[in-house]
């Protein structure tokens, strides 16, 4: 059995009390996936009409369930649809084994729920390279479809986790075109995490009423804002996958000129995503990495990662040193114009360098202090135009070598 890790100290308080989505019904079951006893095992049904929309990994080395999501996610139908997710084992590089697994997988859920196999969506997450033992997953579908119930989405939380401390959850409810709609989404994510699609396992349900092509836009575009702005160690995932519901069970019509909705959504990936960082593998410190006056958009947000996924910056942070050098190498070597007499650095409020040398104000004691808080910010100006980003990362300590060290056995 896996070593159990302390919850992380960044973790919220408990699990927030997620509201029904009418439509959705969710149950989990232990399936021995690979360790006995662990809830390991998630299905979640949505309701005829539903839409279902998604984001997924660019890795060159996708794993069998994301492949065969991407050939059925574009689809359409009336029968409803189900997402079923396993922990403990990725299905990923399993070669014709992985295939067969993931369709095994997905027939028995639309066998036991009366639905195409090209409506149940899969996921998997855990370790690489290891043939799937899917016949354990089947054994579990009757059960499964049998204790589906709208007010389980705690325990699909709880089924989807790997090295992650604590389960991930976050809703909205918006007022639009005369009627409320809710929003709410469980995430896993903790080590394996930086941008390119959604760096990690995300599950997301509406009750508003979207066409699929105006659902997909708003996944995309907020997947970009949020999921693709957070790093915990630069590695992108095998498995990585949203998968986004919407049921229109609440009758309200929501339209791309709806920016209501659109920035609830937002806001529920958001949150996810920060709480992904704040469970990253060994993390003591929340940290906003926050680049303006980049000479593009493309250039801060290249030098924001150079930053946020520097060793060299991340184990500072973690030795609560302020050593603002690092931040000067990551800019220099991130490739993205920059210019020294130019730049200002700041550790929260305090202004630490600018003009090329450090600030005259600056004691280093003022960034002492802010190294010790639990949630800091690196601001940064190039002085070179109006391009701005903001990365979200965690520091980098000995507990991200231990729990990966020990991730196997």
């Amino acid at each position: 059995m896996a070593k159990i890790t302390a919850r992380s100290p960044l973790a919220p308080e408990a699990f927030p009390d997620l509201p029904v989505i009418r439509g959705v019904r969710f149950a989990s079951a232990a399936a021995g996936v690979r360790y006995a006893g662990r809830t390991d095992v998630m299905l979640a049904h949505l309701a005829p009409g539903s839409v279902v929309a998604g984001t997924f990994t660019r890795s060159a080395t996708r794993s069998a369930p994301v492949l065969d999501c991407e050939a059925k996610i574009g689809g359409e139908s009336d029968d409803g649809a189900a997402i079923i997710v396993n922990s403990g084992n990725s299905n990923a590089f399993t070669g014709r084994s992985g295939i067969e697994a993931t369709q095994a997988v997905t027939g028995a859920v639309a066998r036991a729920l009366g639905l195409p196999e090209a409506r149940v969506f899969s996921s998997s997450t855990g370790v690489i390279g290891e043939p799937l033992p899917w016949q354990r997953i089947v054994a579990r579908i009757d059960d499964l479809a049998a204790a589906l119930d709208e007010g389980g989405i705690d325990g699909a939380a709880q089924a989807i986790m790997t090295t992650d401390t604590f389960p991930k959850g976050a809703a909205a409810t918006v007022h639009v075109n005369g009627g409320d709609v809710t929003i709410a989404g469980i995430a896993k994510g903790s080590g394996m995490i930086a941008p390119d699609m959604a760096t990690m396992l995300v599950y997301v349900f509406t009750d508003a009423a979207i066409a699929r092509a105006d659902l997909q836009a708003m996944v995309s575009r907020a997947t970009d804002r949020t999921f693709n702005c957070i790093t915990v160690d630069s590695d992108t995932s095998t498995s990585d996958t949203l998968l986004m519901g919407a049921t229109g069970a609440s009758g309200v019509a929501v339209g791309p000129e709806d920016t209501a909705f659109a920035q609830a959504l937002e806001d529920v990936f958001r949150d996810l995503a920060q709480q992904v960082v704040k469970d990253g593998e060994g993390a003591t410190k929340f940290v906003t990495v926050a680049v303006t006056g980049a000479a593009s958009d493309a250039d801060a947000r290249t030098h924001a990662l150079s930053i946020a996924n520097s060793p060299l910056v991340k184990t500072a942070i973690a030795g609560e040193d302020p050593n603002w050098g690092r931040i000067v190498m990551a800019i220099g070597k991130s490739g993205a114009a920059a210019d020294r007499d130019r730049l200002t650095i700041r550790f929260g409020d305090v202004v630490v360098a600018e003009r090329g040398w450090v600030a005259e104000t600056y004691r280093e004691e003022m960034g002492a202090a802010q190294m010790k808080r639990p949630e800091i910010t690196i601001g940064v100006d190039l002085g070179l135009g109006d391009g701005r980003a903001t990365i979200w990362t965690c520091d980098l300590t000995h507990g991200y070598i231990s729990i990966n060290a020990d991730y196997r056995s």
